[in-house]
């Protein structure tokens, strides 16, 4: 290993200068990382019972062809301590600008290492020139499998993979192309659109979320909003013009964007609001258009669907488009509303040249084998969120799914009653191989807890 490990940092020379080097001479972390072929150390910080380290891997852009171009893959690694577990945290999108340290749920509850992976096609770490049909569920499992491959020559501890919403998916196909990378996922609220035509499970949901008396009033702000169309969209151009908002290279209109955002408005409600917040709700035949415009403003965001803001989620529309399917609802409250009755698509976020037609097998592929085959995969979803609707189904293989009541899109184990969070806590730690003890031992300093989601809110915010 130590001939190995001088050879790697040798091989370096022309890019770190001699202190550098000395420094990672004396410090034997550093020195494992530095001596994985294709990572990069790009910062690292001190912290209370931790280091933070932003790092960058050397992926194939497409792994079929490993010798046929690559890209610089961003990731972070939280480390605590050498022998301890390692949660490896797939949050589906990009990672923050500049990362800051934090933790995952589970790797609070195992007081464990993390490697948190940018997903390809996430801007930074897309290749260029970028052939979009590299964008595929198996290729990011693939570039999680080699980075889980050289990781462990630096951790011997079991791993744990985790990740929310498309997060979430992200581990459940992880899982599914290198079933023995990791010790358990722990997948949180990840949608599960089997057959993609088949979506009366959201209807369904909608049907029922809530009280008859919040349905119907968000029902009618929803009429209400498309009866003032002409009204409403006329301040969406207001708006976008002193804000240098486009819609001509993706949605195409600003009047398409605002239908968009009226269909979007009641599922964002219930991804990001509570029961408790149906208060909120205007009442329709009585509100004034400000009050109509801001509060769906303030549950979907006008911003949202422009150009501007669906740029960074171009990687997740391809692959709701081409693999993962999109949940499509009818609408009914809403007939003769409508003007553009096929809008409610994934393509329609797309610019027109990266529209493609959807493949089914990948998804029924991953179901199936989530139902009969699968181990170790702990699921947890929120009673009131949407994305819940269609949920993976979990084997009887030392596997389980748990609901959190009346949570929303960011229900996690703290979230479920006291006795599934103790089951669900104790199922973690069997399979991380920490005792509880060793668990809940307290750092000096506690990170903050990511809740593994993207603000839609936060993001179109800082555009």
């Amino acid at each position: 290993m130590r001939h190995r490990i001088v050879a790697a940092l040798a091989s370096l020379l022309i890019v770190l200068s001699p202190a550098a080097v000395a420094r990672a001479a004396e410090d034997p972390l550093l020195e494992r990382l530095t001596a994985i072929p294709g990572l990069t150390v790009v910062s690292q910080t001190q912290g209370t019972g931790y280091r933070f380290f932003v790092m960058t891997y050397r992926q194939p852009a497409d792994h079929r062809h490993p010798g046929q171009g690559s890209f610089e893959q961003r990731l972070t690694l939280l480390h605590r301590s050498s022998d301890g577990p390692v949660v490896l945290f797939t949050n589906g999108y990009g990672l923050a600008a500049n990362p800051r340290p934090s933790q995952t749920e589970p790797a609070a509850l195992l007081n464990a290492n993390q490697v948190s992976v940018e997903h390809r096609f996430f801007t930074p770490s897309r290749p260029s020139p970028a052939d979009w049909s590299d964008l595929t569920i198996w290729q990011e499992a693939t570039d999680e499998h080699r980075i889980v491959t050289a990781f462990k020559t630096v951790y011997d501890g079991n791993w744990i993979q985790t990740g929310g919403s498309k997060g979430g998916m992200t581990s459940v196909y992880h899982r599914r192309f290198y079933p023995h990378d990791v010790d358990g996922v722990v997948a949180y609220v990840a949608p599960n659109d089997a057959v993609n035509p088949a979506d009366t499970a959201y209807d369904r949901f909608f049907d029922k979320v809530g009280t008859a008396s919040c349905r119907t009033a968000l029902d009618d702000v929803q009429a209400e909003a498309l009866r003032r169309r002409d009204r409403l969209v006329a301040r969406l151009e207001a708006d976008a013009a002193e804000n240098g908002w486009t819609f001509t290279r993706t949605i195409g209109t600003a009047d398409r964007s605002f239908e968009m955002t009226v269909l979007d408005s009641v599922w964002a409600f219930w991804q990001y609001s509570l029961e408790a917040d149906c208060a909120t709700v205007p009442t329709a035949a009585t509100a004034t258009d400000e009050q109509l415009y801001g509060w769906i403003d303030s549950v979907a965001g006008w911003s949202f669907y422009t150009d501007q803001a669906l740029e960074y989620y171009w990687p997740y529309y391809y692959q709701a488009a081409t693999q993962l399917g999109w949940p499509s609802l009818r609408f009914e409250h809403l007939r003769g509303l409508r003007d553009y009755p096929g809008l409610y698509t994934a393509n329609s976020s797309l610019p027109v040249e990266l529209r493609r037609p959807h493949n089914p097998l990948p998804m029924i592929d991953v179901d199936l084998w989530v139902r009969t085959a699968a181990q170790r995969m702990l699921f947890i979803y929120g009673e009131n969120d949407p994305w819940g609707a269609e949920r993976f189904a979990p084997s009887r293989r030392d596997s389980a799914l748990y609901v959190a009541p009346g949570a929303n899109h960011g229900a996690n184990i703290a979230r479920l009653a006291p006795d599934d969070a103790a089951e669900a806590t104790a199922m973690l730690r069997r399979w991380a191989g920490v005792p509880a003890t060793a668990a809940t031992a307290q750092l000096a300093a506690p990170l903050p807890i990511d809740d593994m989601l993207p603000d839609r809110h936060r993001l179109t915010a800082a555009k």
